[in-house]
Formats: structure tokens, C-alpha cells, sequence
């Protein structure tokens, strides 16, 4: 399987790496609010028609790599 998405007359490969750091990057990210975050951001990406290809939740940061596999014409 191919890593590029296909159309009759497109090609393409959208992937974004977001990473997102708390303020002074405290580490609050443990526990319940770290288990809230996940499962937040699978509902987002859910909704928003992404697909999580990796997610990982430290105590200080969040990796988080999505892949857009929306139609836009």
C-alpha cells in the first residue's frame, strides 16, 4: 500500500507534526488530565475526518503526527 492518497488526476501526502508544550512547560500533563487529553484529541480528530498516525502524551509535551485524508473538490 501506497503512502500517497490518489485521485484520477492528483496525487498527494498530507501529514502535520504538531507539538504542543503547556506554559513553562510544567509537567501537568500525568494522571487524569494527561488520559483527557488523549482521548481529546482522538474526539477532535474524529470530527475533523483526520487520522492519528502517532500520539504521545508526556508529562511536559504532546507529539502528536495527523494525516488529512479529507477531499476538498
Amino acid at each position: 500500500m501506497s503512502r500517497f492518497k490518489k485521485l484520477s488526476h492528483v496525487i498527494w501526502f498530507c501529514q502535520y507534526h504538531i507539538v504542543l508544550v503547556p506554559k513553562y512547560r510544567y509537567r501537568i500533563l500525568k494522571g487524569d488530565i494527561g488520559k483527557f487529553v488523549y482521548q481529546s484529541i482522538y474526539a477532535h480528530t474524529e470530527r475533523s475526518r483526520c487520522k492519528v498516525i502517532e500520539l504521545n502524551v508526556q508529562p511536559d509535551h504532546v507529539h502528536l503526527l495527523v494525516s488529512n485524508n479529507q477531499k476538498i473538490f
